[in-house]
Order: C-alpha cells, then sequence, then structure tokens
C-alpha cells in the first residue's frame, strides 16, 4: 500500500467492500478519516495509545465539525431534490467535490500529526480500530473486521 496517508487511503477505498464498511461507520457517528489514519498508522507500525487516539480525535473534531459535516448535510439535504433537477444536481456533485477535498485536507492533516510518532514494528489495527469506534452492533464488527482484512491481505 501507499505510504502517504491519502493515497493508502484510496488505495484502501477503492478494495471491494470497504466503501460500505466505512459508510455503514460513518451512519453509526465514526469517522472515516480517523478509521483509515488508524489503518494507515498500524500498517506503519505505530503503537495505539490514548493519547494518540486523544490528539487525533481533536484535531479530526474541530474540522469535521465546521468543514465536512455542513458540506455533506447539503450534499445530503439536495439528494431527493437533485433528481428532478439538473442544475441542482450539479451543484449537489461540486459540493460532493468539496466534501472529497475537505476530507482529503483533515487526512494531511493527520499525518502532518503523526510525522514523529516512530513506527516500524508490527502492530495491529484492532487497537485503532476500537479507539475509533465503540460500538457492540454486530454490523459494526463486520464492518471493522472488513477493513482489518482488506488492510492485511493485500490481495483484497
Amino acid at each position: 500500500m501507499s505510504s502517504d496517508l491519502w493515497s493508502f487511503s484510496l488505495d484502501l477505498y477503492a478494495r471491494p467492500g470497504v466503501e460500505q464498511a466505512c459508510l455503514t461507520l460513518q451512519k453509526a457517528g465514526a469517522s472515516v478519516c480517523l478509521l483509515l489514519c488508524g489503518l494507515w498508522l498500524a500498517q506503519r507500525g505505530v503503537a495505539c495509545n490514548e493519547r494518540r487516539l486523544l490528539q487525533l480525535q481533536q484535531l479530526a473534531d474541530t474540522w469535521d465539525m465546521e468543514v465536512i459535516q455542513p458540506l455533506r448535510a447539503l450534499r445530503t439535504q439536495w439528494k431527493d431534490r437533485a433528481q428532478q433537477d439538473t442544475e441542482l444536481d450539479n451543484l449537489r456533485e461540486e459540493i460532493k467535490k468539496l466534501e472529497l477535498e475537505a476530507e482529503r485536507q483533515l487526512l494531511k492533516r493527520l499525518e502532518a500529526a503523526t510525522t514523529d510518532w516512530p513506527g516500524g514494528r508490527p502492530v495491529d489495527a484492532e487497537q485503532w480500530l476500537q479507539g475509533w469506534v465503540a460500538s457492540t452492533d454486530p454490523s459494526h464488527g463486520d464492518a471493522l473486521h472488513l477493513l482489518r482484512v482488506a488492510v492485511s491481505d493485500p490481495a483484497v
């Protein structure tokens, strides 16, 4: 997989089932950017701990709340009407591009915040994933399992 977080995220997201797993967890309130960052950090051999989880959560929360969520809400709000209105659909697609760019910017910020964190030793992604998703819903477990498999098996 790729060395920078954005490329890693694009590569992983393109794997079978990963997009749906991420959307399932997003609907449950998880940040897909934080999930992808945790998987990337695990792949780099960066150990998970409470201080790191909190630091990344704080960094992501403000950007997510002030930038990503308003764009997503507007895009979602326009979904039904845009099906009958071509101009609105075009605007909705532009909002979608802005939302993706906002997520890319967040991933860049998360990567920058972790550049000095030592790595190199094998790390199980489980701690990172559980740090972002604390739920007992079986569908969340299935989504998390799919992410663990996708990141650990290059053939998936």
